[in-house]
């Protein structure tokens, strides 16, 4: 085992950041890309110095390394989705100055295993993501998201370039077809803003109206946490849903505007410790979907408790 010299090592770690970005889009849980990051790095220092120095460009060697073991683990993800209890849903993440150590007033995170904000993280990109085969998405992820050429993606993926240029045509076609009409940040900052309103009003028919006649809401409490196990369809259904849940509410229990996964949204907390988050796909000027996570294990990075 080589354990590189500090220019060495901080030349490696400069990578962190972007593993960690990969690692996420393609597994949708941070732990588990924390976890394949680790990994990775772990590879690199039980090679010889030799074996180190041979490699022509090491962040490329580290990413394709993260990927390779993504991909295995996208592969068993399917099986270990089998026995989970309820929805599953991608871990959502906050804004990255909201990132805390797990105590009130803590610092934030390193910045290197902070994930990137972007349209490629929101809720139902990953949601998106989630549905598709792990090949197809891992070659769409780098390829279409970090650039990877398809000689590179092919190599790390054990298919042929045009197979896969073939998955990542596949893979547009699905984001293009869950892809809501566009609606401007600050209209949909509004429509969840009214959506808490309404809500904390116990005003069922307001909420009729925010929410798309096909509107689809999912909760993923992981066996954990109390929630609806099975999806709740129709924006009456889902409004009536949330009125009974409103009448239910413990008295400490407050409603913050935050930011999931760069996209306005809302978290529950009780007493000051986050217990449930809240992300919001609006279409138009309607909210099409909910998704409700309350497993613990999803919140760690909310937690202020």
């Amino acid at each position: 085992m080589t354990t590189p010299s500090d220019p060495e090592l901080s030349a490696i770690m400069s990578e962190r950041r972007q593993l960690i970005n990969v690692a996420y889009r393609l597994l949708g849980s941070l732990a588990e890309a924390e976890d394949v990051v680790q990994e990775t790095y772990a590879r690199w220092c039980a090679m010889t110095r030799q074996q180190q120095d041979a490699i022509d460009s090491p962040g490329a060697w580290l990413t394709t390394v993260a990927s390779r073991i993504c991909l295995n683990l996208l592969g068993s993800a399917r099986a270990r989705r089998e026995t989970y209890v309820g929805e599953w849903i991608p871990e959502p993440l906050p804004e990255r100055t909201e990132w805390i150590t797990g105590r009130p007033g803590g610092t934030t995170v390193d910045p290197a295993d902070r994930v990137t904000l972007d349209e490629s993280v929101n809720l139902a990109f990953l949601v998106v993501l989630d549905s598709m085969t792990p090949a197809q998405r891992v070659v769409f992820i780098l390829h279409d998201v970090f650039c990877h050429s398809f000689a590179e993606v092919a190599e790390i993926v054990g298919r042929t370039p045009a197979a896969c240029r073939q998955l990542a045509t596949s893979a547009r076609r699905r984001i293009r077809a869950a892809q809501p009409s566009a609606t401007p940040a600050a209209q949909r900052a509004g429509i969840v803003r009214d959506f808490k309103q309404a809500w904390e009003a116990k005003d069922i028919d307001a909420l009729i109206g925010l929410l798309d006649p096909d509107a689809t809401a999912i909760a993923d409490g992981g066996g954990f946490a109390i929630t609806f196990l099975h999806p709740i369809e129709g924006g009456e259904q889902i409004a009536h849903a949330w009125i009974e849940l409103a009448d239910r509410l413990p008295g400490n229990m407050t409603f913050l505007e935050r930011t999931v996964n760069g996209q306005p949204g809302l978290v529950a907390q009780e007493d000051g410790v986050t217990v449930t988050v809240f992300a919001f796909e609006v279409a138009g000027d309607r909210i099409k979907r909910i998704w409700v996570v309350r497993n613990p294990e999803k919140l760690r990075r909310w937690t202020m408790g």
